[in-house]
């Protein structure tokens, strides 16, 4: 694809989600007047070295230009949830117009997150944490994956492959989203999950090392799942290494990177599940600008995903790779 024709095509991607997220059904809330430049701060839990969010941070410069509003990424660069509670804080004092969270750990981000409430700033939560904690905590509305149910049709995916036993491997075990992934996978083979999910840590040589401790010790596992890159990058290196990829009845992650887009052509991981992380980072800022000038905002919360990546789409997906998948 020309260069030219890539920025038209991605151009035309962009008027279409503004124009389609501007269409959602609607219910009305009382505001103030509308003003142009308004600034939102959009708060992860993720550490620097996590390039899966990439296309979350593009998706918001992207919004910052379209709609004339500034967007303010913020993160622990450890990923340390008690600094993330402190950047909340942070940008709750800045006084925004809005902020954007996930909820990586409800117990400890609550606070912060019904703080910013109090003080009269609409909250939107995405990605991490589930539809219920959101709206307890008192979030306009949550935009990401419903968990469980992603996980599920993983499990489902695994079933039909003949899998029985198998290790989830969950390098952010504190997060209850990354927990119901694994419940899910477990509910759909009809088996309890138990020792099952393996907390893998984040660092790639713990997660090596102990995913093939784990595998050692348990030779009949005979399907995986890993949760993101973190984990399923270090486990592709695990299964190319000792050449073991064959023993596996299904291997199938969250998310994209190009690891695991060459691990589903040469047939070592059978599929990615993908949230589309893209219209995480671009409707949330969408909505609440149209909150903030219209008082408008959609009654119900959103699913981006599970859609599943296999060897039939891979190349499509691979294209837009880093920027908008």
């Amino acid at each position: 694809m020309r260069q030219e024709d890539k920025h038209v095509k991605t151009g035309i991607i962009r008027r279409a989600l503004l124009a389609a997220a501007l269409t959602l059904p609607l219910v009305g809330f009382a505001t103030t007047a509308s003003a142009e430049g308004e600034r939102f701060v959009f708060v992860s839990h993720a550490p620097d070295s996590d390039s899966w969010w990439n296309t979350i941070k593009n998706a918001l410069k992207n919004a910052e230009k379209d709609l004339g509003v500034k967007v303010e990424y913020r993160n622990p660069s450890t990923g340390d949830i008690a600094d993330m509670a402190r950047i909340i804080e942070q940008a709750t004092a800045s006084n925004p117009t809005g902020i954007i969270s996930t909820i990586a750990d409800y117990g400890v981000l609550e606070g912060p997150l019904k703080a910013a409430l109090a003080k009269g700033i609409p909250v939107l939560t995405v990605n991490s944490g589930t539809a219920e904690e959101s709206k307890k905590i008192g979030a306009l509305m949550h935009i990401g994956q419903p968990e469980y149910d992603a996980g599920k049709g993983a499990g489902e995916r695994a079933k039909e492959a003949g899998v029985t036993k198998f290790v989830c491997v969950n390098h952010y075990i504190t997060n209850t989203a990354s927990v119901e992934r694994c419940q899910g996978y477990a509910d759909a083979l009809g088996v309890k999950l138990g020792s099952q999910m393996l907390d893998s840590g984040q660092d790639p040589t713990e997660v090596y090392n102990r995913v093939k401790a784990y595998l050692t010790a348990n030779p009949d596992t005979d399907g995986i799942l890993t949760l993101g890159p973190n984990s399923a990058d270090p486990v592709i290196k695990l299964l190319r290494d000792t050449s073991s990829a064959q023993k596996y009845k299904s291997f199938i992650t969250f998310d994209l990177d190009s690891d695991i887009s060459q691990a589903i052509k040469d047939g070592i991981m059978d599929a990615a599940i993908d949230q589309q992380p893209y219209l995480q980072g671009y409707l949330p800022v969408v909505l609440l600008t149209q909150h903030a000038r219209y008082g408008v905002m959609p009654a119900n919360n959103i699913n981006t995903g599970p859609g599943f990546v296999t060897k039939a789409n891979i190349e499509l997906v691979e294209k837009l790779a880093g920027e908008y998948r």
